[in-house]
């Protein structure tokens, strides 16, 4: 009978094997430091450095696994400088990017990385794993189906509605990050520029005081208006409700309006595509209308 594969035996066995040179975009722990992969730990534990954003971050986590590996910091402040020095050493070294938490890539300067490095025909590879913004979404109970990622909203209140009348109209949930200082103001913005949608605020997720409390924006707003909570902070907003069906005089109104500029049977396609009522039903209405008005 075959045993089950020990999830660890990749890190002892493989502890001395070289990797081969390139980029190895490593996913970290959230919060809970045994969300670390097995092949994510042995990536690091063999890497020849580390681009990291907080070395101190980077460093507890390498004391987790028994490991120590050179760190160079990689950073909005210093990217431009030190991204053609990491190509440089991909050539010739195995250079593992991590971000302080979560997957490398998502509201972060990795992306000029891995583009710079495959201009420069290095390998890539991917270290799958803890992602924030999917957690939040599994834990939010809104639909899944198709997800917007928003980032960080601007800090000033009028880039920040302008920012949100950008997406209003877009079918999907939306999943964005924020502090606690901030949750207050960008919820009631939220509420103000997208209505009652349903949505959810996660925190600490993975850690000990795990919380995802849901209700519409408006509620939401309310509740953290005074209160800031601590932790790391995801929100998500469910998409926009369907748009209530138009009445029999608004379908009437469109289709004389398009009967003034188009012949009956484009007209009908005309308002079928803007109300999705069927266009066969639109086309015996538009020659009823056209019957009854001589138009």
């Amino acid at each position: 009978m075959n045993q089950p594969a020990d999830p660890l035996a990749g890190i002892v066995s493989d502890a001395g094997a070289p990797l081969p040179p390139g980029l190895y975009i490593v996913a970290t722990p959230i919060g809970n430091l045994g969300d670390l992969s097995p092949r994510a730990a042995s990536i690091l534990c063999r890497a020849d450095a580390i681009a990291v954003e907080d070395s101190r971050v980077t460093a507890k986590l390498l004391n987790h696994i028994g490991t120590k590996r050179p760190m160079l910091p990689y950073h909005d402040h210093n990217a431009d400088k030190v991204r053609p020095v990491l190509i440089a050493r991909m050539a010739t070294d195995a250079i593992a990017l991590v971000s302080d938490a979560g997957t490398p890539l998502i509201s972060d300067p990795g992306y000029k990385l891995v583009r710079d490095a495959r201009a420069a025909g290095i390998a890539v590879t991917t270290i799958p794993g803890p992602c924030a913004a999917v957690a939040a979404l599994t834990l939010a109970g809104l639909p899944t189906d198709r997800f917007l990622f928003l980032g960080f909203l601007p800090s000033k209140a009028k880039a920040r509605a302008e920012a949100i009348a950008e997406i209003s109209a877009v079918n999907a949930t939306l999943i964005l990050y924020e502090s606690g200082p901030r949750l207050g103001a960008t919820l009631r913005a939220l509420s103000d520029g997208l209505g009652e949608r349903q949505a959810a605020v996660t925190r600490e997720i993975s850690k000990r005081f795990e919380e995802c409390v849901g209700a519409s924006l408006a509620e939401l707003a309310t509740r953290y208006a005074e209160e800031a909570p601590k932790g790391e902070i995801v929100v998500v907003v469910g998409p926009p409700g369907k748009s209530a069906a138009p009445s029999a005089s608004d379908i009437d109104a469109l289709l004389r309006d398009a009967l003034e500029r188009l012949p009956t049977a484009k007209a009908a396609g005309e308002v079928a595509k803007a109300t999705g009522v069927d266009r066969r039903d639109l086309y015996a209405r538009a020659m009823a209308i056209r019957n009854r008005e001589g138009s």
